[in-house]
């Protein structure tokens, strides 16, 4: 089931809010280990950046099928080899990777689904220790040209407390001047002192 307040406006609007390589090199993606989980890939603004700098696959889920055709075909185009992308609903089934097997997890513009807490428990369990997660959405201190309505967008603060609830820890909060109207955030799953 889709989440609350997800629709998408035509593509050429959505790409226009976002500069997605200063956004995923900002976030750590591109330093990452390993394979990338991407929650809600929409049109594969982020997919194929991310996709172009990392060593391992990037799985590109989305509920929606038309996003999974047009991310599909943005990865083809772009002579990407390194891009699964995948119809699930993650939010009801997880993402389907094993336990520890990520190295970093995308979660952009989607925390002001139902249940964030849940959805961050599962990137939790799919990354490795060590791993991150980077967290996008838009600011709700100016006015934006889109995003959900305010009464449910989440701050960085409120994304910190769930991402802490789900079992991650805080690296830092990353402003995003490339683009204006969102925030960044970096989490990761902690290193037990046996390395787990």
């Amino acid at each position: 089931m889709k989440g609350r307040d997800s629709g998408m406006p035509d593509e050429a609007l959505w790409e226009s809010f976002f500069d997605p390589a200063c956004v995923v090199g900002r976030l750590d993606c591109w330093g990452s280990s390993g394979n990338v989980v991407e929650f809600g890939c929409g049109y594969g603004t982020f997919t194929t950046p991310a996709a172009s700098r990392v060593p391992g696959i990037v799985l590109a889920l989305d509920i929606d099928e038309g996003m999974v055709a047009a991310t599909s075909g943005r990865a083809l185009r772009a002579g990407l080899s390194n891009v699964v992308v995948e119809r699930r609903d993650f939010v009801a089934d997880g993402c389907g990777l094993p336990d520890a097997s990520a190295g970093y997890a995308m979660l952009f513009n989607i925390l002001h689904i139902e249940d964030p807490v849940a959805l961050l428990g599962e990137a939790r369990r799919a990354l490795a220790p060590g791993g991150k997660a980077g967290i996008i959405h838009w600011r709700n201190d100016v006015d934006t040209p889109r995003g959900p309505a305010l009464a449910i967008r989440p701050t960085p603060g409120q994304c910190r407390a769930w991402g802490e609830a789900a079992g991650l820890e805080f690296v830092r909060h990353e402003a995003l001047g490339c683009c204006p109207w969102h925030w960044g955030m970096v989490m990761r799953r902690p290193v037990a002192a046996d390395g787990r």
